[in-house]
């Protein structure tokens, strides 16, 4: 089956900055991709670039023809005096059949608060809201940029148990961006480690043991992989674990607290 998503070699440069390089990713249907990475590790510019949005410098993205992207942006900044409803906003920027905002609204238990004012809803509220729009399209491909940040545990915990059960709904692929590892990683099927290039990648059990991965972000976080669960049918290679030559020994990185 060719991938939703292919990306090659691809280097992102800001001005006389590299900001990525020689970033190889592909993403399939239906399954969950999550980037980590630590603050300026070019987590937000890859998928920035892979929604077209942000030109790359060196390499190529391709798209499975006619694929359609479903969007949740990091960091939405919502005037709470906006006077606008719920219903209004899911609409936006042109006209969606009712039908169509209800049904989706529904399937993230968000359609109770269709018609209060945007500004009122609270963090996680809000992020549902901007999953249930992303899905109006029925996307083949959803992209999520910190989609939790700022929400409490047992939040982030339902919401990325709604990603799965929107992944297996629909059968779109997810890709996500977060710093949370050790919350991220129980619902993803792959995990890819970004620090201006790939670390490492993997399932998440072979991520989180990979010295890469520690060296950037500590060897403390397997206690709290029980907030969320990613249980499933199907079986994963765990012994595996792509490493790449130009990965900077641990002891040159440093961990990142």
């Amino acid at each position: 089956m060719k991938p939703l998503i292919k990306v090659q070699d691809v280097d992102i440069t800001y001005g006389n900055k590299q900001v990525l390089r020689g970033v190889n990713l592909e993403i399939g249907a239906g399954e969950i991709v999550t980037l980590i990475g630590p603050n300026g590790s070019g987590k937000s510019s890859l998928a920035r670039a892979i929604l077209g949005a942000l030109p790359i410098a060196a390499g190529a993205i391709s798209h499975s023809p006619d694929l359609q992207i479903g969007y949740v942006p990091q960091n939405l900044a919502v005037d709470r005096a906006m006077p606008i409803s719920a219903a209004r906003f899911m609409a936006l920027p042109g006209k969606v059949d009712k039908k169509v905002i209800l049904s989706a609204a529904r399937r993230l238990g968000v359609d109770h608060v269709l018609d209060q004012q945007i500004g009122s809803l609270s963090g996680g509220l809000l992020q549902r809201m901007l999953l249930a729009r992303a899905i109006m399209g029925a996307p083949g491909l959803l992209i999520l940029d910190e989609p939790v940040q700022g929400m409490d545990q047992p939040a982030t915990a339902d919401f990325y148990q709604l990603l799965e059960e929107v992944r297996n709904e629909t059968g779109c692929g997810i890709l996500l961006v977060s710093h949370d590892l050790h919350v991220v990683m129980s619902a993803s099927d792959r995990v890819i480690c970004l620090n201006g290039h790939v670390c490492c990648e993997g399932t998440p059990q072979v991520v989180q043991d990979a010295p890469e991965y520690r060296a950037l972000f500590g060897p403390g976080t397997k206690g709290t992989m029980a907030l969320y669960r990613h249980e499933h049918d199907h079986a994963h290679d765990h012994d595996h674990v792509h490493d790449h030559a130009d990965v900077a020994a641990p002891h040159e990185k440093g961990p990142v607290q």
